[in-house]
């Protein structure tokens, strides 16, 4: 029987309850979001103890479904102060689906501030653990002393030292399918800092003696299943050397970050190309390999350095991208370095970044200057070097604190790599979309007849649908494929009108509880200079209309060519 668990952190208790029936094929953001909406204050300090953090894994998770084991983090966001979802690969999501538990949902904070807790949660039920030991660990470490007192099966669930001091760019860290490194990230919108700040510094997740979930349907599930992976495997394999290939597509397109972008095309792009990476396989070690078990994309780089030592993995696009170009570096293995570090310490690489970028324009560092990122990255666990903190907490509070007029962010959050003034249907979504600047929300590279609301509109319900089935985007599904596959695992009957209903009930939820925790129509804008400064290589500025914007809001009648849209981010 599937269930919610309930972990009380006040009072360090647990319960469980069933999960309704009605809600069947909810899960991941779209279950997280019903959460939140029905049960948190919008006005709650994010920080406190009415705020909820749920951990929701998507509906096909813990299933055959090729690569859809990814896990939700919701809760209200201590960047944006609007509701945030941050999904991320690995283990715990799998695992947790097998043992029948659709969520978990984390309220109240312990009565001692100090204290640091595991919540461990087996096929017996779940429990908590006082853990001073693990107090102020980085992750690798966590997870290291965790390992050596669990099973082989099990997989962590880790708050790292930024979340533990509650900085707004927190990450939450899940492990990979080896157990080995908590290099998957629920990163963005600072809900790092809210695990923190309920003191759960870990979740440990066994999933021994349980097996894959089966479908109501099995016959139908196998032949979609099958079908689907055929179709991906003869495919043009996107992302089969990982998204650090995309560096040179992104340079071309005028959507490569550079010095707080003031350009976007970087003169070193050759240097920080994903390429580098995939060279260095045959003389450093490493290769490509696959974060959750039942991924076929196998997306993950992972990386050695010069001494043929590990580093990091996966070294992302928007890693390389945003603390690479964006800071004027172009030194790769510098940049593995502060991914690792990132990992260790929590922090999200995007909002980290661009926080440095802001840094470097107010003077406060060079551009280019890796060796003093390094530094201040080193420094963030200690909690009390002045420029260290204000990066911790992101680009809004780092212009802020320095005075810095070029704060690229909207809605809080600093903006990914991809360029709204070159991208404007991209830019729609940054505005309109509930999780404020997340290019996982719905990217768009190109708009049929340049109609910028409808394809924002509709990349953000496909991704709504994506990033609650448990499917990694690079799986690239459609809504056919994952309304057959919902029907197929739940017994249900959900029609082409049903899936889109559900990711349009999904951005709904969401809008709504943004709307009661105070947002407006002028938060849903850019900043001001991306209407007036041009990109210097294209000459592109983001003019898009406000009714323009505000379509987006309205639900458009589906187009033919809707249900076998893909998911993209």
């Amino acid at each position: 029987m599937d269930r919610i668990l309930r972990v009380d952190m006040t009072n360090l208790r647990v319960r469980e309850e069933p999960y309704p029936a009605e809600w069947a094929a909810l899960g991941g953001r779209a279950l997280g979001s019903r959460i939140l909406l029905r049960e948190v204050d919008p006005k709650c300090d994010p920080l406190g103890p009415d705020n909820k953090v749920v951990f929701a894994p998507g509906s096909l998770a813990g299933s055959a479904a090729p690569t859809s084991g990814r896990m939700s983090v919701c809760a209200k966001s201590p960047l944006t102060g609007g509701i945030k979802e941050a999904n991320a690969g690995g283990q715990p999501g799998q695992k947790l689906m097998r043992l029948g538990y659709r969520a978990v949902v984390v309220e109240g904070q312990p009565k001692d501030p100090e204290k640091r807790y595991v919540l461990t949660i087996t096929k017996d039920g779940a429990r908590i653990d006082e853990a001073q030991d693990l107090k102020g660990l980085r992750t690798y470490a966590c997870c290291e002393k965790l390992s050596g007192r669990t099973s082989k099966r099990a997989a962590f669930i880790v708050c790292g030292p930024a979340g533990e001091l509650r900085f707004r760019g927190a990450s939450v860290a899940l492990t990979d399918q080896d157990n080995r490194y908590p290099t998957r990230h629920a990163a963005r919108g600072g809900l790092g800092a809210v695990m923190g700040a309920k003191g759960l510094k870990a979740i440990v997740v066994d999933d021994e003696g349980t097996s894959a979930r089966t479908p109501k349907d099995p016959k139908t599930f196998k032949e979609l299943v099958t079908n689907m992976t055929k179709a991906y495997k003869a495919g043009p394999q996107l992302f089969a050397l990982g998204t650090s290939a995309s560096v040179p597509i992104a340079n071309m397109l005028h959507t490569f970050p550079t010095r707080n972008r003031r350009e976007m095309q970087f003169e070193d792009a050759d240097k920080i190309d994903g390429a580098r990476i995939v060279e260095n396989f045959e003389t450093r070690g490493g290769g490509m390999h696959n974060c959750m078990s039942g991924c076929i994309v196998r997306c993950s780089n992972v990386v050695h350095g010069p001494d043929k030592s590990y580093v990091t993995s996966a070294l992302e696009f928007e890693t390389i991208a945003l603390m690479g170009s964006n800071c004027a570096v172009g030194d790769i293995d510098k940049i593995a370095k502060m991914d690792r570090l990132c990992d260790e310490l929590g922090l999200d690489t995007i909002e980290t970044g661009g926080a440095f970028a802001v840094a470097m324009d107010g003077g406060k560092i060079a551009f280019g200057d890796a060796d003093a990122m390094i530094r201040l990255l080193e420094a963030v666990d200690k909690g009390s070097d002045e420029l260290a903190v204000a990066v911790a907490n992101g680009v809004v509070a780092t212009g802020k604190k320095y005075g810095v007029p070029r704060i690229p962010a909207v809605k809080g959050q600093g903006i990914p790599a991809w360029e709204p003034r070159t991208l404007p249907a991209t830019g729609v979504t940054y505005c309109t979309s509930p999780m404020g600047a997340d290019h996982t929300a719905g990217l768009v590279i190109g708009a049929p007849d340049n109609d910028l609301a409808r394809a924002s509109q509709q990349a953000q319900i496909v991704n709504a649908v994506c990033d609650s089935s448990g499917f990694c985007q690079f799986m690239q599904p459609t809504l056919e494929e994952m309304r057959r596959l919902f029907n197929a695992m739940y017994g249900l009957d959900l029609t082409e009108d049903d899936i889109v209903d559900y990711g349009w009930q999904c951005l709904q939820e969401e809008w709504e509880f943004n709307r009661k925790a105070g947002f407006t129509e002028a938060d849903d804008r850019l900043p001001e200079w991306m209407s007036t400064e041009a990109v210097p290589s294209n000459g592109a500025v983001f003019q898009v209309p406000p009714e323009e914007i505000r379509r987006v809001y309205t639900k458009m009648e589906k187009t033919p060519e809707f249900l076998a849209m893909k998911a993209v981010g």
